[in-house]
């Protein structure tokens, strides 16, 4: 298909289109060579802890609203990517 859209569609318009109607054109085809070479990727899994942290820091994580243990996580994996780096 070689239309493209002039903005990006919502879930609702998205779920309505046909599959011959979406776009697949910038996705390449998984041949042979690709199946040959791909490698099982594991996700990373959470392990849950006993973690003492200071109150002021809880407070200001969940002053931020709902999900705030998923936010603290990433702060702390992104320091642990600069700790493997060095």
């Amino acid at each position: 298909m070689s239309k493209r859209y002039e903005k990006e569609l919502s879930l609702e318009e998205l779920a309505a289109l046909s599959d011959d109607e979406i776009d697949t054109s910038d996705i390449p085809e998984l041949d042979e060579t690709f199946w040959k070479t791909a490698k099982l990727v594991e996700p990373d899994t959470t392990q849950q802890v006993t973690l003492r942290i200071k109150k002021s820091v809880i407070d200001a994580y969940k002053a931020t609203g709902k999900g705030y243990q998923t936010r603290m996580n990433a702060v702390l994996e992104s320091y642990a990517k600069t700790l493997r780096k060095g």
